[in-house]
């Protein structure tokens, strides 16, 4: 899983979660002609036009999760 988030081609991924949504103050839309709302570039989106963003959401067991 921590493999596929990094080369899957996608705007939005869900890792050991239920619904793959986002937190409401990131960007809902993919990497191809997938988008969600009125206008396709806000703020820092029309700045960062010619970059691929990712959001991931996941959950790892505390067994897996990194120590920072």
């Amino acid at each position: 899983a921590r493999r596929f988030r990094y080369e899957a081609p996608a705007g939005n991924i869900g890792i050991n979660i239920g619904v793959a949504a986002p937190m409401a103050y990131f960007p809902f839309s993919g990497w191809k002609n997938s988008f969600f709302g009125d206008l396709h570039g806000q703020g820092r989106d029309a700045i960062e036009f010619y970059t691929d963003k990712k959001v991931v959401v996941e959950r790892w067991a505390r067994e897996h999760s990194r120590k920072f």
